[in-house]
């Protein structure tokens, strides 16, 4: 692959990556849910309708 393939695949990867977690908010969003996740080794909790903030 040269690097003009690489480039652009790169890009879809991360254009379907930022899809994909669009789509987990709109969906965590609707059922209320939380986000979990890890920083500096504390686990965070944050409710999905906060995001929208």
């Amino acid at each position: 692959m040269n690097n003009k393939k690489i480039i652009e695949l790169r890009e879809k990867i991360l254009k379907g990556i930022e899809l994909a977690f669009e789509k987990l908010i709109i969906t965590k969003q609707k059922n209320n849910g939380d986000f979990v996740y890890s920083k500096d080794g504390k686990i965070i909790i944050v409710k999905a309708n906060e995001l929208a903030k």
